[in-house]
């Protein structure tokens, strides 16, 4: 038996749907960077603000676009709204994305 090449077609449907649905969220520059300033651990909406470097509005309406396809979670403590990735594979593609593209080669 031999293993798939890592360029074998993704066999079912259903995953290229995922695969599409989460590549779409995560396209577009700030959204990418919100993620980056995310990682693993779980970030108030004040500290992306301050990472990041725009408005809350803006902010708030990319963190709402991850959060609709499934990207981020939120969990409200008080007065203040935290986001976390949640699942693992975004976490997987935004790490290989940063060794691909951000190494000094």
């Amino acid at each position: 038996m031999t293993t798939p090449s890592i360029f074998a077609l993704i066999e079912k449907d259903e995953h290229i749907e995922t695969a599409a649905r989460a590549l779409k969220a995560i396209a577009h520059p700030l959204r990418l960077k919100i993620l980056c300033v995310l990682g693993d651990g779980e970030v108030c909406v004040q500290d992306i603000v301050d990472a990041v470097g725009t408005s809350q509005s803006n902010i708030s309406q990319h963190l709402a676009i991850l959060r609709d396809k499934g990207v981020l979670q939120t969990r409200k403590d008080a007065n203040r709204v935290y986001y976390r990735v949640v699942d693992q594979r975004t976490l997987q593609l935004i790490g290989l994305m940063r060794e691909v593209f951000c190494s000094d080669r």
